[in-house]
């Protein structure tokens, strides 16, 4: 039996992340990796390879629709869909690597296969060779999540399948079908959609982008439909199958739909599979999560969890805090998260970006705020790059003008987030960001504007 200090069940964004942490903090770590690449669903078949597909999609779609308003006459343009993927492989190969060279330049052991929690502070590790098994004081679970199922949705990885497949299309498809207007069906869709696919969105709610600001949620479906998405709300899909080579979507009360492939984007469901957990007695929720304290303990003395496996939002960035303070709670005794102030972004064109507080959740809970609002076609940088849709909408406290939530559609708002992050983490007012120098010309004035618009200030608007 090897022994370690710290054992970390999973190689994603927090689990790897953690192990870096932990490892410069002087322990002695493992991790396991079932997967021979490292960097989890993210890194492989998630967050990298979709945003290199949507920057190689926007760059094929300018090139052919845009650039000539620019003075840029291309006579041609020819998709190479194969040359494409290969690039988004290239780019998810070389990161990859580069996390196997970290836990190299930090003296991380690997060991490669399925984990599985056997007693306390044991895990054994599984492979075609055989079986390991490792001894720690603390086990740390990152397993991340899968993509969630659809009762009647029969998944075949191929013509009905999820994002990992949508990632991997051989050709584009006449007619793609996405069930879900969250995150992931927007951002493939968009990517198909500028290829040449005829993308029809089926969404259960009355609405796209749940959870996010309803008022920019409603600006994004009017933008999207004008790029020539399809938009079928209100859908219950009942069921989906293969027949031939095309596929039958059905949905409550509607004409079935026949397309060539389908895309299942409903969400994610925590990964604990086959993972042992059941023996130590680790606890889970009503959805299959695990329980655990402010810092990240189980109900099982030594272990702990972040990321997908536990409650809030499924993102990349939030399991990496969660697992740098994680092991620095362990080892130091205190390790901190402030969910208020993680963003979440949506990389279509244009972005979508949000932290902190919708408008909906301050109403619904009753606190008092004031509400800055400035358009991109009042921004010069935008007006410039030929990007001005969208907005941005600061939400601060009536009383204290403390920045309680920043929510931004338009060009790199993914990037302009960080700015409305940093604010909330450091208590910012919004008058603090109206006084705040910001570079002209830039598209972060757009949000000083926003800022001096939440008391009636605003220059260009």
């Amino acid at each position: 039996m090897t022994e370690h200090d710290l054992i970390v069940i999973g190689a994603g964004p927090g689990g790897y992340v953690a192990a870096i942490r932990a490892a410069q903090m002087g322990l002695n770590v493992a991790c396991i990796e079932k997967e021979s690449r490292l960097g989890g669903t993210c890194l492989r078949v998630g967050c990298i390879p979709s945003k290199a597909l949507l920057d190689a999609s926007e760059g094929f779609h300018r090139a052919k629709q845009v650039m000539a308003e620019h003075g840029v006459d291309v006579k041609s343009v020819k998709l190479d869909l194969k040359k494409m993927l290969a690039r988004k492989e290239k780019t998810v190969a070389d990161l990859t690597d580069g996390v196997a060279g970290l836990f190299k330049k930090n003296s991380i052991t690997r060991y490669v296969g399925h984990a599985t929690i056997t007693g306390p502070g044991r895990v054994d590790v599984i492979d075609d060779k055989g079986k390991t098994e490792l001894k720690a004081d603390n086990v740390l679970i990152a397993t991340g999540s899968n993509s969630a199922n659809l009762p009647g949705v029969e998944v075949d990885h191929d013509r009905i399948g999820t994002s990992t497949e949508a990632l991997d299309f051989p050709e584009v498809p006449k007619e793609l079908v996405v069930i879900g207007a969250g995150y992931i069906g927007l951002e493939l869709g968009s990517v198909w959609n500028r290829l040449g696919s005829k993308v029809i969105i089926l969404e259960y709610l009355g609405r796209i982008l749940p959870g996010m600001d309803n008022e920019l949620a409603k600006e994004a479906l009017k933008i999207f439909k004008k790029q020539g998405l399809e938009f079928r709300l209100g859908s219950k899909v009942t069921a989906a199958r293969v027949k031939g080579k095309r596929c039958i979507v059905e949905c409550e009360g509607k004409e079935p739909i026949e397309c060539d492939r389908v895309l299942v984007a409903v969400g994610r469901t925590p990964n604990t599979d086959n993972l042992g957990i059941e023996s130590v007695g680790i606890e889970t929720d009503e959805r299959g999560r695990i329980k655990v304290d402010q810092s990240f303990r189980t109900s099982a003395a030594g272990f702990f969890a972040i990321g997908d496996v536990i409650a809030g939002p499924m993102l990349a960035h939030k399991a990496e805090e969660e697992g740098i303070a994680c092991v620095e709670g362990i080892v130091n005794g205190y390790g901190h998260v402030n969910y208020d102030a993680i963003p979440g972004v949506v990389y279509t064109d244009p972005e979508i970006a949000s932290v902190g507080f919708t408008e909906e959740q301050l109403k619904d809970s009753g606190v008092p705020f004031k509400k800055g609002v400035f358009q991109f076609r009042g921004n010069g940088r935008a007006r410039a790059i030929g990007h001005i849709d969208g907005r941005v909408k600061i939400l601060a406290h009536a009383e204290t003008d403390r920045v309680l939530g920043v929510h931004i559609i338009g060009p790199s708002a993914g990037d302009l987030i960080a700015e409305a992050a940093v604010s909330i983490e450091f208590g910012a007012t919004a008058e603090d960001i109206a006084r705040a120098s910001h570079a002209h010309p830039t598209l972060a004035e757009a949000l000083k504007e926003a800022a001096l618009a939440v008391d009636q200030r605003a220059i260009h608007a």
